[in-house]
């Protein structure tokens, strides 16, 4: 499959500034769906370099029609779907996390749920991101609804290996997520050294996900590997979702030009 738009831009955007922040919007866990699009707006003018939509199976039909179309019309960076099963797709990005569960127990997650939805993604025309998916501990509600072999937190070499089975499956993205909004004491993000493992041993772009809310968990991360970081509750959650998002990208973008300068 030949690169498309959307990746050549992540590529051409990683060469330019060393890390990227994406920004997660669900519509579920909006009040109103006009929130989640001018949440969006507000996060690309803070300097989102790409806006995700959806990560819940909620997030479909009409709700995520109206809110994808809407956020696509309102912002510059392209729009892509974070899909939480085959229904939760929707003609109006520019592109679809394809989204392989590596250590799901259930194969419906690592194949079955592709194959299912691969026609539908292919008629509507949006471009699919092949995208290797890891769930860490505690995992969250995609751990629970992913029947999910969580990769233990003690454990980055287990993490690594995946990611690298992912890679060689064929997955031109890999992401490490430990779940929306965990519970933990103290940090609660991707342990540094899970990170630093996981990026030592792939080649291409690394997506840190969850439990990130403070300008150092996001700085940390990207100094320990991290080519892009998925932000969702701590931008929807603030007063100020511009400012909040442009603290999180000048310290991302930042980190990420010091990488290539070193």
């Amino acid at each position: 499959m030949k690169i498309g738009k959307v990746e050549k831009y992540i590529h051409e955007k990683l060469d330019e500034r060393g890390s990227l922040l994406f920004m997660l919007v669900d519509p579920v866990d909006y009040e109103k769906p006009e929130l989640a699009v001018s949440t969006a707006k507000a996060a690309s003018e803070g300097g989102a370099d790409i806006i995700l939509v959806g990560g819940s199976t909620g997030a479909q039909g009409e709700l995520l029609d109206s809110v994808t179309k809407n956020i696509k019309e309102s912002v510059e960076v392209p729009v892509v779907l974070f899909p939480g099963n085959i229904a939760t797709i929707t003609k109006y990005a520019d592109a679809v996390y394809f989204m392989s569960l590596l250590n799901a127990r259930n194969p419906y997650w690592i194949t079955q749920a592709q194959m299912l939805s691969a026609p539908v993604v292919k008629g509507m025309g949006i471009e699919p991101l092949p995208v290797g998916y890891i769930v860490v501990q505690p995992g969250g509600t995609v751990g629970w609804v992913g029947d999910a072999n969580m990769v233990p937190r003690e454990k980055p070499k287990r993490a690594a290996s995946l990611a690298l089975a992912g890679e060689y499956l064929g997955n031109r993205i890999i992401i490490t997520d430990v779940g929306s909004n965990p519970q933990l004491q103290g940090n609660s993000g991707m342990p540094s050294e899970m990170i630093r493992a996981v990026k030592s041993i792939i080649s291409v772009p690394y997506v840190v996900a969850g439990g990130m809310r403070t300008i150092e968990d996001v700085a940390s991360a990207v100094r320990s590997g991290a080519d892009a970081v998925q932000i969702g509750t701590a931008i929807e959650k603030s007063r100020n979702p511009r400012a909040q998002a442009a603290l999180f990208s000048k310290a991302i973008h930042e980190e990420g030009l010091k990488k290539k300068k070193g």
